[in-house]
């Protein structure tokens, strides 16, 4: 959800971009000996880049007996697992969802199985807010670069109503991201399983002093109504979609790439803090629907669908619900006010042209091309032991994406007195 914009309106066709300048990864990427067979340039065109002569073709290849020990069996094992490559690019982002909501119940829920059946010797409430800020952060990792890491039915259904996602995938999506939810809990109760059995005496059941279907899904506090859970489930995720569209506005405070996982996370790890004594906050229709569905087949019973009044659905609607209404408030308020592009453009014209001429003492009046540029390094005042008699006009030197400027003091003229501004474009 992110998207970054890189563009000058004053570069001239007279000044064009210098060509690409290849750095040694290029060359280490195309001649790299763990790339056998999937190089991303070819010998020749990576040899041209190199700046090298292109390889000779009649030079025989390396056979098998030449590689260095172990490389034929790293090939043997690259073969088989372009086998199985998926070339379906809608099956691949189903994948990745699954595997980043696996990842994020394996240790949400995990968090939770060791705070309940450590009878809290072993962590506290803040252990599982921990468990799935953390789980949260490293399943966008995961997924983020194949799917976008929705993670999140809600928030597959609010890219939806934007129209950044195409509603045909909604459905594959949904399915998908349920699997991984309940893979995890299959996975969580696997591992738990002895000490599950411990703590609850060998009965499997969904409240009570030795209640555990808790680790693997929500249900509200015994205070709570059914209504009064779906108002809390639609505030909280509402909140996450505020968050998630606000770290994913570029035009409202871009972050660094690599930043965004890690504040979704504490999105989340701030609304358990705040919001998590009520039910639980599930705030994702596949993170409470798949475990439980895994502790109905398990051995809990369908005693996961009647507790708390019948609440099992609310942890599924209302999330939908509060999304879209979340994500609403965020475009209402902040995002469909941005000015669009077209109106970036030409404020950067205007602001540029006010910035074009500038008129240094004693010398010429030049044109610069460059949106933004400060000439507090040519005061003279920063140079104390030269007065302001002994400097020349200040010379500009374009060099493609670069303005260089330089003052020579006349005291000698055959250099720079050290002061040099270079600012990119």
């Amino acid at each position: 959800m992110s998207y970054s914009v890189n563009y000058s309106p004053l570069l001239r066709a007279h000044t064009p971009p210098p060509p690409p300048q290849p750095c040694h990864k290029v060359c280490d990427v195309a001649y790299s000996s763990s790339m056998k067979g999937q190089t991303l340039l070819s010998k020749t065109d990576s040899a041209v880049l190199c700046g090298s002569d292109p390889p000779d073709d009649g030079v025989p290849p390396l056979k098998a007996d030449q590689w260095p020990d172990g490389a034929e069996e790293t090939s043997g094992m690259e073969r088989l697992l372009r086998k199985c490559q998926i070339r379906n690019q809608l099956v691949r982002e189903c994948l990745a969802e699954c595997l980043g909501v696996y990842v994020l119940i394996l240790f949400g829920c995990g968090s939770a199985a060791q705070v309940t059946t450590s009878q809290d010797k072993n962590g506290q409430y803040l252990s599982i807010n921990l468990g799935f800020a953390l789980g949260v952060t490293f399943g966008v990792f995961v997924s983020r670069g194949v799917s976008g890491a929705h993670l999140n039915p809600a928030v597959s259904l609010s890219l939806c109503a934007l129209g950044r996602h195409p509603w045909m995938k909604l459905p594959f999506y949904v399915f998908f991201q349920v699997m991984g939810a309940f893979l995890a809990a299959a996975t969580v109760g696997l591992q738990y399983y002895d000490a599950i059995q411990a703590y609850s005496g060998g009965e499997l059941t969904v409240t009570g002093p030795t209640a555990t279907a808790g680790i693997f899904s929500t249900y509200p506090a015994a205070y709570l109504s059914l209504w009064g859970g779906v108002v809390d489930q639609v505030i909280g995720t509402a909140a996450l979609l505020m968050c998630v569209l606000a770290l994913g506005d570029q035009r409202n405070s871009p972050l660094p790439d690599g930043l965004q996982p890690v504040l979704v996370g504490a999105a989340v790890l701030v609304i358990g803090v705040s919001m998590g004594s009520n039910s639980g906050y599930a705030l994702n229709p596949a993170r409470d629907l798949g475990p439980r569905l895994f502790t109905y087949i398990a051995g809990w019973g369908v005693d996961v669908f009647k507790a708390g009044g019948g609440w099992w659905w609310v942890p599924i609607v209302a999330p939908c619900v509060g999304a879209l209404l979340g994500t609403l408030i965020y475009m209402l308020m902040i995002e469909v006010h941005h000015p669009s592009l077209s109106e970036l453009h030409t404020s950067c014209q205007e602001a540029t042209e006010e910035k074009a001429g500038v008129e240094l003492e004693g010398g010429r009046a030049v044109l610069l091309q460059k949106t933004e540029m400060t000439f507090s390094t040519m005061n003279p005042d920063n140079f104390p032991s030269t007065s302001r008699s002994d400097f020349s006009p200040c010379r500009v030197k374009h060099v493609t994406d670069w303005t260089e400027l330089h003052c020579r003091p006349m005291m000698n003229p055959n250099d720079d007195c050290g002061s040099s501004l270079h600012q990119k474009s």
